[in-house]
């Protein structure tokens, strides 16, 4: 009996490494097709039996016993039971198998199936007797096989397709960049839409650079395209106001040093010390420009005491940061005298109180001012400027959008009123024509001033 079991669980066990290897249960679907239930049974003949005599017995001897409804041979006609498989092993005179009968009725119909063959007792010319292990919802290992395949199509989706469309999305992004992107002046530099009209631009080493500059939305920045500076850049420099703005490497360092030799430069930027400016994100960007300083600084320092760009820099920040110190350490002070003062007011005699004098507040070049204010008051009406000459006669009065050209046509102008922003390139034009007197709404962006050019703002 031992042996018996012992062979029975060896069957059982090949049987299921069988399964494993095929699919683990979703060979069923491949085989049985519309397939609901597995009836799951085992027998022991005492004797050597074959396949057909297993087979044969199952028809034979559940013939007629459960009606013509659920006779066997009548359901595999119709497809609602399919092949059924049998195994068999003989071993020391006996037979020992397995049969599995797949079925489309419903549960309760498999189930009387089932039973019906463990009345069977006799396998040819032996005795047998069959045991129902189990019955299998096929349904159910459907079910886990459709979890299990839907967990694995989720991770692919999201490891692969998510990364395509951020591939997808910057693919985009590039090509607008790209297509913003114009090439400037005979050398055609690479440079941003609003190098030919912004009144200052940034001057960078490579296409890169300006690629990434246009990444960020700073458009005026234009690329010198090698070591040798080309002439569109010496050119824009002495007509807009100039940063340099290079890698924080040597090959930086000695673009720029370049650039302060040959192009009349502003202001002075540089990358992170060992970074580049295509790798900059936006904020390093911003912290770059925003920490710029005046090129005639950095010619003295560079030049003249031989010292780096970055030793500029941190002295600066040593110099601020002492500045907010000494400031932060002085106010104590300050709060300790003011109270001692009001210490002494109170203890001083009450006094017959003095008469104030009330002194009028000293106007900034008032003289000046009043003698434009009528000019004020007009180009203000109509939107116009106006070209005077020394006695304050008008030469000519024209539209704002024609004062430039106007300016470098006509001779003995001495001063300019115009209901405008006054810009460095104005203030340029307008002193290499020998002119005293800007007058406008506002200035923007004036770096330099010359001597010899007076520039007043309507709120003077």
């Amino acid at each position: 009996m031992k042996r018996k079991k012992n062979v029975l669980h060896q069957i059982l066990a090949e049987k299921r490494k069988a399964e494993r290897m095929r699919g683990d249960g979703m060979s069923a679907k491949d085989e049985f097709g519309t397939t609901k239930y597995i009836v799951y049974a085992e027998f022991e003949a005492n004797g050597v039996v074959e396949r057909p005599d297993v087979v044969g017995a199952i028809f034979g001897q559940t013939e007629g016993l459960l009606g013509d409804d659920l006779d066997l041979r009548e359901l595999q006609k119709t497809g609602r039971i399919g092949r059924i498989r049998v195994e068999v092993h003989t071993k020391a005179g006996k037979t020992y198998g397995t049969i599995t009968v797949p079925s489309s009725l419903d549960r309760v119909e498999t189930a009387i199936l089932a039973a019906a063959l463990e009345t069977i007792d006799r396998v040819g010319p032996a005795e047998a007797k069959i045991k129902v292990l189990r019955i299998e919802d096929v349904r159910a290992t459907k079910r886990k096989y459709i979890i299990e395949r839907a967990k694995e199509i989720l991770k692919s989706l999201m490891e692969q397709e998510i990364p395509e469309t951020q591939e997808l999305t910057e693919e985009v992004k590039k090509a607008v960049r790209a297509k913003e992107l114009i090439e400037y002046g005979p050398e055609k530099l690479p440079a941003g839409p609003h190098v030919p009209f912004s009144d200052s631009i940034i001057v960078v080493e490579g296409r890169a650079d300006v690629l990434n500059l246009l990444k960020h939305g700073i458009k005026n920045a234009i690329a010198v395209e090698g070591t040798s500076i080309p002439e569109t850049i010496i050119k824009l420099s002495k007509e807009r106001i100039v940063t340099a703005f290079t890698d924080g490497d040597r090959g930086g360092e000695l673009i720029l040093k370049e650039l302060l030799q040959v192009a009349d430069v502003d202001y002075v930027a540089r990358a992170p010390e060992g970074k580049e400016v295509e790798e900059l994100t936006k904020k390093e960007i911003v912290k770059s420009l925003r920490s710029k300083i005046p090129a005639e600084q950095v010619i003295t320092e560079m030049f003249y005491k031989g010292r780096n760009f970055y030793d500029i820099v941190k002295e600066k920040k040593a110099e601020a940061a002492a500045q907010k110190t000494q400031a932060v350490s002085e106010e104590p002070k300050k709060i300790e005298a003011k109270s001692e003062k009001v210490e002494k007011v109170e203890e001083a005699p009450a006094q017959k109180p003095q008469e104030r004098i009330i002194r009028p507040i000293q106007q900034v070049r008032g003289g000046e001012i009043e003698k434009f204010k009528r000019f004020i008051d007009r180009v203000k009406r109509e939107q116009t400027a106006i070209l005077l000459d020394e006695n304050m006669n008008v030469i000519s009065e024209i539209p704002v959008r024609d004062l430039l050209s106007k300016i470098n046509g006509s001779d003995g102008v001495y001063a300019v009123v115009f209901n405008g922003i006054i810009t460095q390139r104005l203030i340029d034009i307008v002193s290499d024509r020998g002119i005293r007197y800007l007058v406008g709404a506002r200035k923007a962006n004036v770096v330099r001033r010359p001597i010899d050019l007076k520039i007043i703002t309507f709120s003077e």
